[in-house]
Order: structure tokens, then sequence, then C-alpha cells
């Protein structure tokens, strides 16, 4: 299947006067890379199995052309496989049909575009979207029907691409009636942790067998997991944090539970009431000494940043004040910093089911970034900005910079809004550069996480494709 892609005129990317780009600074470490995992920093839709959203790969800081690939579809995860190519999960608008796309990022006109694609099962509106690339570069995603499935790409005699699947196990007997898989990531053993929208949590063994167990009655899993090299697992419900690990019995535990502030409702800007956030691992000894997520306190909100393997509250630190005060993202984490955005407000096509009425209805989306660093046994805000990120932000330790795509246009959001490639300095929080990027609303990049790639292209899922800048 081969799709065209349009590439559209160029457009100088601006750095702005008296704010110079950081320097490449000594951002990290980042925890070792999982081997259970495809190329760090791109196996994941948050980049590694800590879900730091960080990548030791350099972002396109210069101007180049900005290319448009029209799927069709709203694609929220794109991963790099060992041989460059990219592996798009994507919905499709018509009957909102999971789809696998095979791309060449580097490829130009007729040869560019789908090389091959591969229509999944169908299941909820989250089920699905986390998905991650295995050692050998098979994507591992759990269908509509609830099976584990190995998806990998090989091509013909003929030189055509093919994404062929392969049934690894079914998690359908540990799952309720309706339930689906929300996230997904293997932990240090190469077991294949798992956790459902109303709350069980497994794991899937190398031979296949599938071990469960059920969180609090009420407690719903919106948002995808995380792993660490100690072998903990995070999960963040819509009332607490966890750690869990496999016993020595062969079966999951809680390890700790850390309950936060829901808050009174679900806010607009947000998918689920509860936290947004993918748990977060960091830290300045082993990248993955904490673990953080941002509350969904009424009013102000907070990061929280535990103690992995004890659950101990390290401290907390009001952020987004500058902005609206709600987050449906994942912080950035690395060494002593987490970067947050805020996506009060943001204009969602779509909510999950069971997601409940927003309080107040609607918000104006006014964005909003903070930058909190752990200090000693405290936090302290080092920075607040007014980006109003549309995008899960990535900082790249090769070049010390901080990539989104911002949302262009009044508060009060319209079709008409337009989107701007942007770069911001991770010390200072300042806007180093910006590009304009085409389209309005229907290149939407719906807070959903870029990809950099090994070439030094920047590729962003958008409600209808994927946008490509450099």
């Amino acid at each position: 299947m081969r799709r065209p892609m349009i590439v559209l005129a160029a457009c100088a990317l601006a750095l702005l006067p008296g704010q110079p780009a950081s320097a490449a600074a000594p951002w990290g470490p980042l925890a070792p890379p999982n081997p259970f995992l495809g190329p760090p920093g791109a196996a994941t839709m948050h980049g590694d199995a800590g879900s730091s959203d960080v990548t030791a790969l350099a972002g396109p800081t210069a101007a180049g052309a900005v290319a448009a690939y029209p799927l069709a579809s709203a694609c929220p995860t794109l991963l790099e496989v060992s041989d460059r190519l990219v592996v798009a999960l994507c919905t499709a608008i018509a009957g909102q049909t999971p789809t696998v796309h095979l791309l060449d990022p580097a490829a130009q006109g007729p040869l560019a575009g789908s090389l091959a694609a591969l229509p999944l099962n169908r299941g909820s509106l989250l089920g699905g979207v986390y998905a991650y690339l295995d050692q050998v570069d098979r994507l591992v995603v759990v269908d509509g029907t609830d099976r584990l499935l190995r998806i990998r790409h090989e091509r013909d005699a003929t030189g055509t691409w093919r994404l062929i699947s392969e049934a690894f196990a079914d998690l359908g007997p540990v799952l309720p009636p309706g339930d689906a898989v929300t996230g997904l990531v293997p932990d240090w053993s190469g077991n294949v942790w798992f956790a459902s929208g109303q709350g069980v949590a497994g794991f899937v063994t190398a031979t296949g067998q599938v071990a469960a167990l059920a969180l609090p009655a009420g407690e719903r899993v919106a948002n995808s997991i995380s792993s660490a090299p100690s072998g903990q697992v995070a999960v963040a419900t819509t009332h607490a944090l966890y750690e869990l690990r496999a016993a020595a019995s062969g079966v999951p535990e809680i390890v700790w539970r850390a309950p936060y502030d829901r808050g009174s409702a679900r806010k607009p800007g947000q998918l689920s009431w509860g936290t947004g956030s993918t748990p977060t691992y960091f830290g300045p000894r082993t990248g993955a000494d904490y673990l953080t997520i941002v509350d969904n306190a009424d009013g102000q909100v907070h990061v929280l940043i535990f103690r992995s393997g004890t659950g101990e509250l390290v401290c907390a630190a009001p952020v987004l004040g500058e902005g609206g005060p709600g987050s449906e993202n994942s912080p950035v984490g690395i060494g002593r910093s987490v970067f947050v955005a805020s996506t009060y407000g943001y204009p969602y096509p779509a909510l999950p089911e069971g997601a409940g009425p927003a309080v107040p209805p609607s918000a104006p989306f006014t964005g909003g970034m903070t930058r909190v660093d752990v200090d000693g046994d405290g936090c302290r805000v080092v920075w607040e900005n007014t980006v109003r990120s549309a995008a899960v932000p990535r900082l790249s330790t090769a070049d010390g910079l901080l990539y989104t795509v911002a949302r262009v246009g009044a508060d009060h959001t319209t079709p008409l809004d337009g989107y701007a490639f942007t770069v911001l300095d991770p010390e200072t929080g300042a806007v180093t550069a910006a590009q304009h990027l085409p389209g309005t609303v229907v290149d939407d990049p719906l807070q959903t996480a870029p990809l950099i790639t090994q070439d030094g292209h920047l590729l962003q899922g958008t409600v209808t494709g994927i946008l490509r800048v450099g």
C-alpha cells in the first residue's frame, strides 16, 4: 500500500535574539537500556522503558523542508526500527480501525508514504495506543480481541514490504468483559507487563504464561506503564501510583501504593479523572532513582516525586502556575530535572468511554510549562513559561534542547489555529527557535509524542497522519 507524501515549502527556523540555544548540557544519566527493547530513545511512545521522553539523538535545529504523510488516520505512536524505517500505530478516521503502517522517513517523491499497512482488530479508544518495539524490531501490541501480538516487517522477493503478525498470548481470560489493555512495557527479565482500563495488571512470561492481579475496585488505568532496571513496574491509576514486581512465586505483587489528590472531577483537556501522567522514572544516580507523576488537584496541580523501591514521597511542587492547571502528558524526566507541560483546556476531538464530564465543561487552552529540580530532599521550581505545547515535549541529550509543537492562535481555540515546531532551552525555558507548520485542525498533534530519528528528522503524529521536520 502506497500513499503520496506531500512536500511543502520550507519555512525559516528563526533564532530569537538574546536567546542562544543551550550547549549540550550534561543531562543525565538515563537508566541503562532495557535489553528487551529496540533502539534506545525510539522503542516506546515515551522513548524508553522508563518513559523519560529523552533521546540521545539530536533533533532538526536548522531550517529544512516540512513533509506531510496524509494517512487519513490519527497516529499517536511512532517508533524507529534498527533499519531506520518507522513503524506507526494509527487509528483510521473511517471505522476507527487500528492500523500499523511501515514508513521510510527518508524517502521522497513517489517512493514516500506507507510502504505496508496492517489493520488490527478494533478495541477501545485507548486500547492499542501504547505499544513498543522489542529487541528484534517486532512491534508488540494488544489488539481488540485481547491478543498479544508481535508484528515484524520483511521484504519479499519482489521488493515489496510486508507486515506479518503472530499471536503470542491471549489476555482475554484475565480481563473483565469489555475491558482493554491500555499500557505495555517489558521488564528487565523479559516479562511483558500490561495494565488494563478496568485496573487489571500483570505480565506474560517468555513462554507465554499469563499472570495478573486486580487493583482496587473503581481504580482505572488511562495511561501507559513504565519499568526500571530494578525489576519494578510503575502503574498510575485514577486514584494512586503503584510499583509492582514479579514475585518469586511467579505472580505480580504490589511493592507499594501511594494515593494522590485526584481532584473533584475530570478537568477539561484531560482524558480521565485522575493523573494524566504515564509514570516517569528518572534520577541522578541510576537514572531510575525516582518516579514522578502530576496530580489532578483542584486549582493548582503538583508534580509528585517518589523514591523508587519504597514509595517515599521525596517532594512535591506546584506546577503550571503560569498556564492551565492540569496535564494529560507524561513528564519529561532526567537527572534531577522534571519538565511538565499543561494540557488544560485542550480541545480533544474524542474522549474515552467512561471519561465522565469535565468541570468546568471547557476552558481556554493557555498552555504553559514548568521545570522542577530535586534539590536535596526537596523540590524547587527552576522556571515557568507560557508555551502552548500541543505535543509531549522531548529532550535531546545530544544537543541539549527541548522539542515540541506549539499551538498558534487565541487561547479560545478554533479549527483555524495553526502549529509551530518549537525548540526551547531547557536551562531557561526560553524559546530559541520556531518554524511554522502547515495546516490547521487537520494537523492537530493531539498532545502526542514526537519521534526524533537517527537521521535527525522529527516526526510528529497528527489527527490525520504524520508531519516530518528536517
